[in-house]
């Protein structure tokens, strides 16, 4: 099973907010999502803990090219959701 890294962001109070190059300091929390059938790059609707992907952003860590590395990234070591956490060690 492909494992997606996903982001979920904390909402800008407007779009003039959001300045490029500004994402890493929007990510409020790091998920993982199964892949989607038939799309295995791409995230399925529900996180492992749950939530809907439909407003995440997709990041471009793919734990399948780091073996021996954590899911998540680690500059996101401090936002990893538990509930997907914990899920992702009963997968291993």
């Amino acid at each position: 099973m492909e494992i997606i890294v996903v982001y979920e962001l904390d909402q800008p109070a407007s779009t003039t907010d959001t300045r490029p190059g500004e994402a890493e300091a929007r990510v409020r929390r790091v998920h993982a999502a199964p892949g989607a059938p038939g799309a295995p790059s791409s995230p399925g609707p529900r996180t492992f803990c749950g939530k809907d992907t439909f407003a995440m952003e997709t990041s471009s860590w793919q734990p399948s090219e780091h073996p021996g590395s954590p899911w998540y990234p680690q500059a996101y070591a401090d936002r990893v959701c538990g509930n997907c956490d914990s899920a992702m060690e009963d997968e291993t």
